[in-house]
């Protein structure tokens, strides 16, 4: 039994990681008006970043297309997979997932399995490289699908958004849903969990809101898997990282994971927003 692991550029599992449990990442699109990426082929992260003040058009995102996943699953299949297992970003959230079910339904002789981890960035990363894991550790799909369900419930990410200005522009977030005034000057901590995202928290500043962050995803604790996320702002993640480093306390990681967060993601999150991705451990209850 030869098991392969697929999973979108939006998951945000870092490049080191994909190769060394032989992820393959499916890139997704970046539209900046007329013109369309791939994420991290035809236009990498930093140029993205480095360009994002300069674009006339905001940009947005776009699924990779169905037959770039049907092409992947057959290839895959040919090569010696005998069954695939492709993990995506929240359906609820983008389209990736679905189009990847369209694609694998058109793969006539892949065997795939489609597993929606009900998260953005890194965590639904984080999940991507638990499954990778449970390959590596001779488990069947069933069992690592099983698995994947159980621990979706306990992921999380937090993120500080640094400014409202990009989730403003991206039209992917309800004022009034949310409770935030356009006109506020405010640090919301955003929240996703089991496919809901949410505003956890409304705070004036960014030391308050760091500290609130902090303070809600000690809640969470102790941790089966923690790492910090950032769009495009090292500097601020590193700080972080020192101010969480008790969170960090007990895992077994030599240095706490901190990733960037893909521009499919960053675009609507802004750049300097910085947060965690949990996967707390299981509880006795």
């Amino acid at each position: 039994m030869t098991i392969k692991i697929v999973t979108d550029s939006a998951c945000d599992v870092p490049p080191e990681l994909a190769r060394q449990f032989d992820i393959t990442v499916v890139p997704v699109y970046i539209n900046v008006g007329e013109k369309s990426y791939l994420e991290g082929i035809e236009l990498s992260r930093e140029q993205f970043y480095n360009r994002l003040p300069t674009f006339s058009d905001y940009p947005t995102t776009a699924a990779p297309s169905v037959g770039a996943f049907t092409q992947l699953y057959e290839k895959l299949t040919a090569a010696g997979a005998t069954q695939i297992l492709s993990m995506h970003i929240a359906h609820d959230l983008s389209a990736v997932y679905n189009t990847a079910r369209v694609g694998a339904a058109a793969a006539k002789s892949a065997p795939v399995t489609l597993f929606d981890t009900r998260q953005i960035t890194l965590g639904a990363g984080l999940l991507v490289l638990l499954a990778a894991e449970a390959v590596a550790a001779g488990k069947t799909v069933a069992e690592i699908v099983t698995m994947l369900n159980e621990k979706v419930r306990r992921t999380h990410v937090f993120g500080m958004i640094n400014s409202l200005e990009s989730l403003h522009r991206s039209g992917r977030v309800s004022w009034p849903q949310f409770g935030i005034g356009t006109l506020l000057q405010i640090k919301p901590i955003m929240m996703i969990t089991d496919g809901v995202i949410s505003a956890a928290a409304k705070v004036r500043t960014r030391k308050r809101a760091l500290s609130q962050m902090l303070k809600m995803v000690a809640e969470l604790a102790p941790f089966e898997r923690l790492a910090i996320i950032h769009v495009n702002a090292q500097e601020a993640a590193e700080e972080l990282c020192q101010l969480s480093s008790d969170l960090f306390a007990g895992l077994s990681d030599a240095a706490p994971l901190i990733q960037g967060v893909t521009p499919a993601i960053g675009t609507h999150l802004g750049v300097g927003a910085v947060g965690f991705a949990a996967v707390s451990a299981p509880t006795n209850d």
